[in-house]
């Protein structure tokens, strides 16, 4: 699990390359045709970089305390990840990220690649937006089950038993892996082993999804020239953040890392709004909204990106702890995280009005 931040830096220097090359170089030529959305109304660049410097700081320090409260509810009991809070807090995050993927990144999807400014053919005649966020919740659940099965065998192969961390009773202690017997897994690995791996996985895989699109929100951000879009996006990204964060946070919580590994993650989640406001400013000469190489690109990563927060948040995370031992033994429970679901959905959903 070592490999993780670096797979992380990876993708996240892939994505940042990809997006500068197929955004910085055709935009002029497609300004006749289409005008940037950013540059009607309300026009004042001087006053639009004062509240880009101001939203870097502020959405990165509400990330930065979204991400790491359930990180530090080690120190409460009631907040542990054994205790009934704890599960209606991590509903209320689910349903933010799920209401993330359909009512935010989803449209902006649709907005990009359905967009006047694309050729009627192929793009308004086949919904490529649905399509793309479709392959990308069968990858997720492809490298979901993949990487799974990979630790599992990298954790029983040869004999060996490798020792780790995982949670048990709101504390983090030694155990080993499992009972593995001779070469190859033999599904006898014990059932936390089995479900730390799990949260090991979902946290990885859904935090690659939350820096895709938080990458796409703060290129857009850094690009606009235009107070009066900037201002009301900066105190709604800073809530989107702060529950994002704590729906990210518990994962990485239940996951049970070490503190250099916690400590990249939260970093990662953190900083990747923030610098994709300062690449859209750094590109904001040469970027135009509204090219089709831009609305191709962000629509495409949108998609994707909405497809994998869909998968994470209804199959990994809800359904995960709705089946799950812990409420389906508790009806009264099952009430209060479903009011939280549907509290953080609403919630999220509302904020879909200014971002």
């Amino acid at each position: 699990m070592a490999s993780s931040p670096k797979i992380l830096l990876i993708s996240l220097l892939f994505l940042i390359f990809f997006i500068s090359e197929t955004l910085g170089q055709s935009e002029n030529a497609t300004r006749t045709k289409c005008t940037s959305s950013y540059g009607n109304g309300c026009h004042n660049k001087t006053e639009a970089f004062k509240l880009k410097l101001i939203a870097i700081a502020s959405i990165l320090v509400t990330s930065m305390i979204g991400v790491t409260l359930p990180i530090l509810s080690r120190a409460v009991p009631a907040l542990q990840p054994d205790k009934d809070l704890f599960v209606i807090v991590k509903a209320f995050a689910s349903g933010v990220i799920l209401a993330t993927g359909y009512m935010h990144v989803m449209p902006d999807s649709f907005d990009c690649l359905r967009s006047e400014c694309l050729p009627k053919n192929p793009w308004r005649k086949f919904p490529f937006a649905t399509f793309v966020a479709m392959l990308s919740a069968i990858v997720t659940l492809m490298v979901d089950s993949f990487a799974l099965s990979y630790y599992k065998k990298r954790c029983c192969g040869g004999g060996t038993v490798e020792s780790g961390k995982q949670v048990m009773d709101g504390h983090v202690e030694s155990q080993s892996f499992g009972h593995c017997h001779g070469n190859g897994f033999d599904g006898l690995v014990d059932v936390e082993a089995s479900q730390l791996l799990r949260h090991r996985v979902i946290a990885q895989v859904l935090e690659l999804g939350i820096i895709v699109h938080s990458v796409v929100i703060g290129l857009s951000m850094g690009a606009s020239e235009n107070p009066c879009t900037i201002r009301p996006l900066i105190a709604a990204l800073c809530f989107h953040q702060l529950f994002e964060g704590m729906g990210l946070g518990g994962c990485i919580l239940q996951a049970a890392y070490g503190i250099k590994t916690t400590a990249i993650m939260v970093f990662f989640f953190s900083s990747t709004t923030p610098f994709g406001i300062a690449l859209g400013i750094g590109l904001s000469n040469v970027y135009s909204d509204n090219s089709p190489k831009a609305l191709i690109v962000v629509g495409i990563l949108s998609a994707s990106s909405a497809g994998l927060l869909n998968y994470m948040a209804l199959v990994d995370l809800l359904a995960s702890d709705f089946m799950g031992f812990k409420l389906q033994k508790s009806m009264k429970l099952q009430i209060w995280a479903y009011c939280a679901v549907l509290l953080g959905a609403g919630f999220m959903s509302l904020m879909a009005k200014w971002a």
